[in-house]
């Protein structure tokens, strides 16, 4: 009992950390990359700035997974692991990693538009697919996961229900 509690906490301090350098890149790195692309380039600053607020739009179901992971953990420890609510922070996070994935996919076509023989984008398309990859297979977890406790928490209430 204790070894579950003290990993859910070292994992909750994992999603506090990563909560914590995204925010950090959020505030000091991507309006520092755009400020200085727009100095190199001043006739295309515009493409900077529509770069800042897309990676602020992006964060938005980025942290509402990083909660809902939070929940669940906060869940386990709980010993509520296989209930409703661990379904619904589940789904959530399911929901966000596909909004990400949307989000990569259009951002790689506007890419594609705005810069198609202007400038080598090779580095930002490789970028976004890694990230559309790692988007991909956090979905496909959470699906499954969700699944899983779905069928558990059904043969739960069925156990239930016979006794």
């Amino acid at each position: 009992m204790k070894y579950r509690h003290s990993s859910t906490i070292f994992l909750k301090v994992v999603l506090f950390l990563i909560g914590i350098a995204i925010l950090a890149l959020c505030i000091f790195g991507i309006p520092a990359i755009a400020i200085k692309d727009a100095m190199a380039h001043p006739q295309s600053a515009y493409v900077a700035y529509l770069f800042v607020g897309y990676a602020y739009i992006a964060c938005i179901p980025f942290y509402t997974a990083l909660y809902q992971a939070y929940r669940l953990l906060s869940n386990i420890d709980q010993n509520k692991a296989f209930s409703p609510s661990s379904i619904k922070a589940l789904a959530t996070i399911k929901y966000c990693a596909i909004t990400i994935i949307s989000l990569i996919v259009l951002g790689i076509f506007i890419a594609l538009v705005l810069f198609s023989g202007k400038e080598d984008i090779t580095g930002i398309i490789m970028l976004a697919l890694i990230s559309l990859l790692a988007s991909s297979a956090i979905a496909t977890f959470a699906t499954v996961l969700q699944k899983l406790l779905q069928q558990a928490l059904t043969m739960q209430y069925e156990n239930e229900l016979t006794v």
